[in-house]
């Protein structure tokens, strides 16, 4: 086997099926990042959907044996959208991060990685290979930054030079000794405007994310949302961009090439009134092409809520104190009972009373008692 050949036609083959960027790395453990990883878990930083193992996110040799090598691709998405709807009064709209705009990024990149597997079986039809994207055990980032593809910004993301941010990652992890390419220097240089954007001060400092306090994990959790950031969340949905957008690498980047990730506009900035009503078959039906909708339709609902009460909107109110008599779920009345303090209309006055008197749930009580409490200031 001509290892250099195979590669230069595994690099024309990525290009082929629509991979924007492909870099080779070895298979050498993580050793600095797994110390990174060490400290955020001391200091309480991470998420709690990644890997717990912190010797599987950083040794590829315990994920395939004899692995010699890894492959990691990125994949480019769009940053703007044609005929965004905008949101008026009485028809307020919330927003989905880019990252969930089109297709199920998961699905699209697992399908190239697949591709690319069997093209490699046919060349070499005893190799050894594992692909994962995003839910794997490594860190895509670290992966991608060691193979070349860009380097680790400070907003935690890589930034490649052809498409700023906006791209999805994934690897495969071989046995076949592949050349690595030549990792990129960090482009960041002095600029802090990411660290001084972030709407919830999650980050840290450069490299170092907080991610209890960031609006992108916040906004997919299933419980209720910490008073101290509803505001800050805004009228997202899920996901956030603003250490994005605010990137000046990412100034004028906006690749519409993979038609798969084109946004439906009425799906990406949905009306907010109508998602509190959807039930769970039609929220599969309607988002669960989405990357956006996999935590189901209660995280959405919950922060259609808090949307709502950002925008003050009184046309919500019957609706809402519908939700605060009626809903089975705690965290949505909750969160109905604070948007109601938030907008303060006497019909949204008389909900909270009467909810309180209604409320058998101690936490929910807390709730309606400091929107009252909230409403009585306003």
């Amino acid at each position: 086997m001509n290892v250099a050949q195979l590669q230069a036609e595994i690099r024309e083959f990525a290009a082929a099926i629509g991979i924007d960027k492909i870099g080779f790395t070895t298979a050498a453990p993580f050793v600095k990042l797994k110390d990174r990883l060490k400290q955020q878990q001391r200091l309480n930083y991470q998420s709690g959907f990644e890997e717990p193992d912190l010797d599987k996110r950083t040794n590829p040799l315990l994920l395939l044996d004899q692995a010699e090598s890894i492959i990691s691709i990125a994949v480019a998405y769009p940053s703007k959208m044609k005929d965004s709807p905008r949101g008026k009064k009485g028809e307020r709209r919330g927003m989905f991060c880019r990252a969930s705009w089109g297709e199920d990024y998961h699905t699209v990149l697992r399908d190239k990685l697949a591709q690319l597997e069997l093209f490699i079986l046919t060349k070499v039809p005893d190799a050894r290979l594992r692909s994962m994207v995003d839910t794997g055990e490594l860190v895509d980032r670290a992966v991608a930054e060691r193979a070349g593809i860009g380097w680790s910004a400070k907003n935690c993301a890589i930034i490649t030079p052809e498409f700023g941010s906006y791209v999805y990652l994934g690897e495969m992890i071989t046995n076949i000794p592949f050349a690595p390419d030549e990792p990129m220097e960090d482009q960041c240089l002095d600029c802090t405007l990411c660290l001084d954007a972030c709407p919830t001060g999650a980050l840290i400092q450069g490299g170092q994310l907080d991610a209890r306090r960031c609006i992108a994990f916040l906004t997919q959790t299933k419980q209720a949302v910490p008073e101290e950031f509803r505001q800050k969340i805004g009228n997202r949905l899920y996901g956030c961009d603003t250490c994005q957008t605010i990137c000046p690498k990412n100034k004028g980047m906006n690749h519409t090439h993979q038609p798969g990730f084109t946004p439906d506009p009425a799906l990406v900035k949905p009306l907010l009134l109508p998602l509190l009503s959807l039930s769970n078959r039609q929220f599969k039906e309607q988002y669960g092409h989405m990357s956006g909708s996999w935590r189901g339709k209660n995280p959405i609902q919950r922060n259609a809520l808090i949307a709502l009460g950002h925008f003050k909107d009184e046309s919500a109110v019957p609706e809402l104190v519908r939700l605060l008599a009626e809903d089975p779920r705690p965290m949505i009345r909750g969160t109905a009972a604070w948007a109601l303090g938030r907008i303060g209309t006497a019909e949204a006055e008389v909900g909270l009373h009467q909810g309180y008197i209604a409320e058998q749930e101690a936490t929910v009580k807390e709730e309606i008692d400091r929107a009252i409490k909230q409403l009585q200031t306003n």
